[in-house]
């Protein structure tokens, strides 16, 4: 039996899993979602976090495509992308749905 290739949903899954890996990043979400239009400030005064390491956690958001804007320290820019926050929201739906609904062998 030939080995599989991973598909492309389950590779987007695994980077949106690791973006959200770290509570840092699901707080600075979590603020960006609680604003009515993009964040202007130093999320550093809000956030329990160094610049430096907000500044890698924005980047590590922006990679995965979950966040847009740009970061001018002292001061961020940043909204939640919604266009791929919903892409993410049906693909980790999906997944969750798709193990929660299998028959476990382990029972």
């Amino acid at each position: 039996m030939a080995k599989k290739e991973l598909t492309k949903e389950q590779e987007q899954i695994a980077r949106i899993a690791k973006a959200l890996g770290h509570p840092i990043r699901v707080a600075i979400l979590q603020m960006l979602a609680s604003q009515t239009c993009c964040y202007h400030g130093d999320m550093s005064e809000i956030l329990p976090v160094a610049k430096s390491t907000l500044s890698q956690h924005l980047n590590e958001l922006k990679d995965a495509g979950l966040i847009q804007g740009e970061i001018n320290l002292p001061s961020v820019k940043y909204c939640i992308n919604k266009e791929n926050w919903a892409l993410a929201q049906k693909l980790l739906g999906g997944f969750i749905n798709e193990v929660a609904a299998s028959q476990g062998c382990c029972d």
